[in-house]
């Protein structure tokens, strides 16, 4: 009798736990027919343009309420100064890259940074647009790279960088064209500093699991030193942009 009752109750634990586990599965299908964004994780991928140059974020993201998660983000970007402008001399035009005229640094950040997102709005149904509100800051390194030009001096060619004693020749009519991207990264200087970062993420996805997105928002950082991008122009240590971006990712 006793092993008969321990039977029967291993199969009534069984029919429970496999009863709820059914209960859970048609809730998280009810879900995701009312539109409401039901998950523990997610990871989305973001591409951005600036109002002062463009970017791309990594962000993993984790429930921590039915509308509050906390979020780690790596986001990679490029600042660029407003007057900076590309060009083509007669020679480039046939022999170089184009350049940009008056440029001393490029400017690019490492962000680490940690936040809030918040779900203002479910979708409503399968094909609404979820409303998200994302707050966050952290740590930005910023790499302060030289920028050279290639510039014939006297018959030679040769890479230049702007320096007191190359100052003639890096505004002449003599520049050949830009260096390209992989010259000076053994020159980098490194710029720490903090930013904060807030938006707003418009997600039109049709299915729970899956990100797909549009967001606009505003961010600003600020630099222990400040760094200069273009010749005959002040120095900056902060820096305030808009940002539109598009965003892919899933959740589960």
């Amino acid at each position: 009798m006793a092993q008969q009752r321990g039977g029967t109750d291993r199969r009534d634990a069984k029919a429970m736990k496999k009863e709820e586990k059914r209960q859970r599965t048609n809730a998280i299908i009810k879900q995701e027919e009312e539109g409401v964004l039901s998950y523990n994780k997610h990871n989305a991928f973001g591409i951005e343009l600036r109002s002062n140059g463009y970017g791309i974020f990594l962000e993993k993201g984790k429930m921590v309420s039915p509308r509050w998660a906390n979020i780690y983000t790596l986001e990679l970007t490029e600042i660029l100064h407003q007057k900076e402008e590309r060009s083509s001399s007669a020679q480039g035009f046939l022999l170089g890259n184009s350049f940009k005229y008056g440029k001393i640094n490029n400017f690019y950040q490492a962000k680490l940074g940690f936040g809030r997102q918040y779900i203002f709005g479910q979708k409503g149904n399968k094909n609404g647009i979820a409303v998200i509100g994302t707050a966050q800051g952290g740590l930005s390194i910023g790499l302060e790279k030289p920028y050279y030009l290639q510039v014939n001096d006297d018959g030679d060619d040769r890479d230049i960088k702007y320096t007191p004693e190359d100052s003639a020749l890096f505004v002449s009519g003599n520049i050949i064209g830009s260096s390209g991207f992989t010259r000076g990264w053994s020159e980098v200087k490194v710029r720490p500093g903090l930013f904060a970062k807030t938006s707003l993420r418009f997600d039109f996805g049709a299915y729970n699991e899956s990100i797909t997105a549009i967001e606009i928002g505003i961010s600003a950082e600020a630099y222990a030193k400040a760094v200069q991008q273009m010749l005959f122009s002040d120095p900056k240590r902060f820096f305030a942009q808009l940002h539109v971006a598009v965003v892919f990712g899933s959740r589960k």
